[in-house]
């Protein structure tokens, strides 16, 4: 077992040692208040972990704290590590960004797009273009969620039993198939909205790689960077040190709530959504992207490659206000925020809800996890805790303490 230290003095790592405690006591109050249990936060410049904070309980009832070696399920951070497991195979020359999606799953080979009508009366044509293996990469394809009850087609996805994205007793294959068997929202490439995509992205890689999406995972990412308690479940030595999971009540309060399900291998291997892991493990993979797809003497990627990944791929450069069209987007965080390769781009910073250098790229997860990567700054975050469901809005306060707290 690994475990996150701090490496460096903030100061020497150009960080304000007065500012960095600010950002502890925000979120502390938000602890002493029972709006949190605990959480974890980590600074580092030039990849050295320069300030590392633990606070609060990873199981209230149990008077278990947080520590540096808790285990968090990281959900949709899970996206990024199969965005990379998919270029890896791009950089193979066994997948391309522009092959069709039936060309892997031929339950893809004839999509149809939603024209008008609700439920039985829905009316859809064909799409005039194939779904592409980079409109699931970029969120482009015309998937959806099913809670977002904002379209007809989320109806849908709820009569089918996607109310959380998968298919009850199903595996990932058979889940997929259900998604195809539905109509997409819009013609591939031409809005963005955050769907299961990225199960369909894993889907692609298992039948690519020719093994499940956990064993690669396993054998061609998670090992090979010494993400050494990351996967998609748990083993007993572990279990002690995975956190509670919380709920918000309608009084702002939490209480503890049903999980993943991570004792034992799951019958649905989410790409998108499934993966638990500690600290040292998100930093791991920071790291590797940080540094452009080497760490520690292993490349995965090819530093090309990782720019590819984190460099906006909405037409025109626009941000995800402007190109989603579901009212789930229009919201003030996603003004002067792009899209890459499965992670988030900032843009325009001078729209960002919170404070952005330009270039700045990551992910969060339903548990309130977030991470990002500050190339400009060689700065890398994370925030752990795990409180379900959040509106994020821990995350902009997160953004303006750190760069309040950068002094060169």
């Amino acid at each position: 077992m690994a475990q996150l230290r701090q490496e460096v003095d903030p100061g020497e790592a150009g960080l304000d040692v007065k500012a960095l405690d600010r950002l502890d006591q925000h979120y502390a109050h938000y602890v002493d208040e029972g709006r949190l249990p605990g959480f974890l936060v980590a600074v580092a410049r030039g990849g050295r972990v320069a300030h590392l904070t633990t606070h609060g309980m990873r199981d209230v009832a149990a008077g278990q704290p947080v520590e540096a070696d808790t285990l968090w399920r990281i959900y949709s951070m899970t996206k990024p590590v199969t965005s990379v497991a998919a270029l890896m195979l791009v950089e193979e020359g066994r997948l391309s960004l522009d092959d069709p999606v039936a060309a892997h799953l031929p339950a893809f080979a004839d999509p149809q797009v939603y024209e008008s009508g609700s439920g039985a009366g829905i009316r859809t044509r064909p799409a005039v273009q194939p779904l592409l293996i980079r409109h699931l990469l970029t969120h482009t394809a015309g998937l959806t969620f099913a809670f977002y009850h904002s379209h007809p087609v989320d109806a849908l996805y709820r009569e089918a039993g996607l109310e959380s994205a998968v298919l009850p007793g199903s595996n990932l294959a058979e889940t997929v198939d259900v998604y195809a068997s539905l109509p997409l929202q819009f013609e591939p490439g031409t809005q963005w909205n955050y769907s299961v995509a990225t199960n369909v992205l894993g889907r692609v890689i298992e039948v690519v790689s020719g093994q499940p999406l956990d064993a690669f995972f396993a054998e061609r990412i998670l090992g090979p960077l010494g993400m050494t308690d990351a996967g998609f479940c748990i083993t007993d030595e572990q279990a002690p040190r995975l956190s509670e999971l919380y709920g918000e009540k309608d009084d702002g309060r939490i209480q503890p709530v049903p999980g993943l399900p991570l004792r034992g291998r799951p019958r649905f291997l989410s790409g998108s959504g499934g993966m638990v892991a500690s600290a040292h493990d998100v930093h791991r993979f920071m790291e590797l992207l940080r540094r452009r797809g080497e760490l520690d003497g292993v490349r995965l990627l090819a530093p090309e490659t990782v720019d590819l990944m984190t460099r906006n791929h909405l037409p025109g450069g626009v941000d995800l206000r402007t190109f989603g069209s579901r009212p789930a987007h229009d919201q003030p965080g996603n003004d002067g925020v792009g899209f890459g390769l499965g992670v988030s781009v900032v843009v325009d910073p001078e729209r960002t809800l919170a404070p952005s250098g330009l270039g700045t790229y990551g992910w969060s997860g339903a548990a309130t996890t977030t991470f990002w990567v500050d190339p400009g700054r060689d700065l890398t975050v994370q925030f752990m805790t795990q409180v379900r469901p959040q509106t994020f809005k821990l995350f902009p306060d997160l953004r303006r303490l750190v760069q309040e707290a950068i002094t060169d």
